[in-house]
């Protein structure tokens, strides 16, 4: 008979698989669905275009609909440039915590919902249990619509938990996003003749200024519907990379940078993309008036639905019921979460692990915190008998 591993032993093998999102995750789903497997789990993956990284869905309980979703993410970010004092992706136990790239975002909860999943299968449940794990969450949350979409070989379930950090604590709302990759093209003259070249630095900032308007107004305003439930109250612009440029004394041809927006749940990503696309194209005309070669080129990178609370939210009921939180709390990081929500799918976000260590050097999960989710887990299965 296979072995039963416990959560602490899953978690160390997850750990060990460096599933960056610029690279393959596929050792990791490959030992995953073995691991399933040998214990009678049959299991489904969704491929990407490049057949280099997948998803892994499967299911427990009998085949009927209604039953409940653990969804985690299989990606990791990056470690280059942090100064780990541990290896990365080795689990390192010291001083109550559990050191390692993934160990809070998400391969923590991973493990536990694997070990639920086990246990589930072993033990019995009259309520389905079905796990999800998705590829490129942390870059956009790409690979989760095209999972949900093949997630329709189950029968299909009704509540959906995902386990992003939240120090075991109900999430019910968080912002959404949508970002563009921003290629300005100009027109380069000798920098004493600027008036007749079109700068593409200087043309992509007066887009960079305009958000940084965007933000100031916003932030004046008083905060509308949900918007006050998040901390900033309001949808909120961001540059964060920026290059371009030949020379000091040469007009820009090129400018490239990201520009995007964190959206509040009552706000459509489709508002943001025509403000910004409408200031991308008055720009354009503006450019053009110097040189009909120049123009802005907005390349659409990321789109993530805000999660908007909900009345009679079964996932919401059977988290507080499972943790005994019923504090209201609203994120302004996203989840895949919002995605199983526009597909009809109750979600709430609830899992074990500090989000203000994710990303960081020395990622850690508290024994406490990793401990608190096998109670929550327990807890889960108990209902589901």
């Amino acid at each position: 008979m296979a072995r039963r591993l416990s959560p602490r032993d899953i978690l160390d093998r997850l750990v060990e698989f460096p599933t960056v999102s610029r690279d393959s995750n596929l050792g990791l789903i490959n030992w995953v669905e073995d691991y399933l497997t040998d214990h009678g789990i049959v299991c489904h993956r969704h491929w990407n275009e490049a057949r280099d990284k997948a998803a892994l869905f499967a299911h427990v309980g009998p085949e009927v609909e209604g039953g409940v979703v653990l969804s985690g993410h299989t990606d990791v970010v990056p470690v280059d440039g942090q100064a780990w004092t541990t290896e990365p992706f080795t689990v390192t136990e010291r001083d109550g915590k559990l050191f390692g790239r993934g160990t809070t975002d998400m391969k923590g909860f991973d493990a536990l919902a694997i070990w639920a999943m086990v246990e589930a299968r072993h033990c019995g449940v009259s309520r389905p249990l079905q796990i999800a794990l998705s590829y490129d969450e942390e870059v956009g949350c790409t690979g989760a619509p095209p999972l949900i979409e093949s997630m329709a070989a189950l029968p299909r379930a009704s509540d959906v938990l995902v386990g992003e950090p939240t120090s075991m604590r109900v999430v019910t709302g968080h912002k959404g996003g949508v970002t563009w990759w921003v290629h300005v093209h100009g027109f380069e003259v000798h920098s004493s003749i600027l008036d007749r070249g079109v700068s593409a630095i200087m043309w992509g900032a007066k887009l960079i200024d305009w958000a940084n308007q965007v933000n100031d107004e916003q932030a004046a305003a008083d905060p509308v519907g949900m918007a006050g439930l998040f901390d900033p109250p309001y949808t909120n612009a961001h540059v964060g990379q920026i290059h371009g440029g030949t020379a000091h004394n040469i007009t820009a041809k090129d400018c490239e940078f990201g520009l995007g927006f964190r959206v509040v749940p009552g706000e459509t990503l489709d508002q943001w993309r025509q403000r910004a696309t409408a200031k991308a194209d008055e720009l354009t005309q503006a450019m053009q008036a110097i040189r009909p070669e120049a123009r802005i080129e907005m390349t659409e990178k990321f789109a993530l639905p805000p999660l908007a609370p909900t009345e009679n939210n079964g996932a919401e009921a059977l988290a507080r019921q499972l943790t005994g939180d019923n504090s209201d709390n609203h994120v302004s990081y996203g989840s895949e979460a919002s995605h199983f929500q526009a597909a009809g799918y109750d979600s709430v976000v609830c899992g074990p692990g500090d989000i203000a260590v994710a990303h960081q050097p020395d990622e850690y999960i508290t024994v406490a915190q990793f401990e608190e989710g096998r109670r929550f887990m327990e807890s889960l299965l108990e209902r589901l008998k």
